[in-house]
């Protein structure tokens, strides 16, 4: 999920608000040099973001640089393959993303079993999608678009940003759970799926909020729900899918997960570091601005997440039939 760059921006000027602690007094306590947060993506998105703005608060808060660095490819595989494959000592982390739970069922053979071989630390931030269609389309509610496309099956298309990616799961978990004939057209990337949504030539999309959030105030596109399971702050007036589809969730979300073997006393370390931030006022204003929720809780509370959204999306692959390209 790409973000418009006057927000990243802003987003960015923004870290330094967070109130720093006192310097470790001791050379040999952790982190006593930098520590690498590895992503999964290209800079410029949503997890490029969300890795510096919590790699800064936390080089604010323990005194060591919290340096983020960029591996994409392999949808995020080969990152997170290099993270399990790195010493256990706390000095290379992984920025977890719901690729990780999608990729256990997307791809038949992967070098690593994501569950087994990390050792979850802290979650941090969940973006709530939000389900857009072209302004041509003569709907305007969740209600409409399911009778609309009963009464028209097959004949509208939903873009993704490609198979596998949230944008489609997510799409795929609504025609599940009602039974529509939508047809999914998959793109190379969020951007030119958009661009073909306010065209008209897609007619339905479930994208990221802040990505889509220029493009409905600017009238260029009609939302009609957020797929969280409350409303947005960002866009109080929309209802979420599950008043009208019981049950429905879904969401980008992010946390930090280390290679298994760290030492139980880093994990607790970082989560605690990571909760307090999560605590501040500041921090909280500054995720608010881009639609996003705030994931506060233990490594446990964490690592059941990862089950969950393992299975869930283990589901929905194995419904729609999605293999990875």
């Amino acid at each position: 999920m790409r973000l418009p760059r006057r927000k990243l921006l802003t987003l960015a000027a923004g870290v330094v608000a967070l109130p720093a602690v006192a310097r470790i007094a001791r050379a040999d306590t952790y982190p006593s040099r930098p520590v690498h947060l590895i992503i999964g993506y290209l800079p410029g998105g949503s997890a490029d973001m969300t890795a510096r703005l919590f790699g800064q608060w936390l080089s604010e808060r323990l005194g060591q640089q919290f340096v983020v660095e960029s591996r994409s490819g392999g949808s995020t595989n080969i990152a997170t393959e290099a993270v399990i494959r790195a010493a256990p000592d706390g000095y290379t982390l992984l920025l977890a993303s719901p690729a990780n739970a999608t990729n256990a069922s997307l791809y038949d053979k992967l070098n690593f079993d994501f569950l087994r071989d990390v050792e979850p630390v802290a979650g941090l931030i969940r973006f709530a999608d939000v389900v857009d269609v072209t302004p041509s389309l003569p709907v305007k509610t969740i209600p409409e678009l399911i009778a609309y496309a009963k009464a028209n099956p097959g004949a509208l298309n939903f873009a993704s940003s490609g198979v596998g990616s949230t944008l489609h799961v997510a799409g795929e978990l609504f025609k599940m759970m009602t039974g529509l004939n939508i047809v999914h057209v998959p793109y190379r990337g969020g951007a030119p799926a958009m661009l073909d949504l306010i065209a008209g030539r897609a007619q339905v999309m479930f994208d990221n909020v802040p990505t889509s959030l220029d493009y409905i105030r600017a009238g260029k596109i009609r939302p009609l729900a957020v797929t969280s399971a409350a409303r947005v702050e960002v866009l109080p007036d929309l209802p979420p899918v599950a008043d009208y589809v019981p049950g429905y969730e879904a969401s980008a979300w992010y946390g930090i997960v280390a290679p298994k073997g760290i030492a139980p006393d880093i994990v607790e370390k970082l989560n605690r570091e990571v909760n307090a931030i999560l605590a501040e006022p500041a921090a909280k204003a500054r995720l608010a601005e881009v639609g996003a929720s705030l994931l506060p809780g233990t490594p446990a509370d964490f690592g059941k997440l990862l089950s969950d959204e393992t299975e869930k999306w283990r589901k929905v692959i194995r419904f729609a039939g999605i293999k990875a390209e």
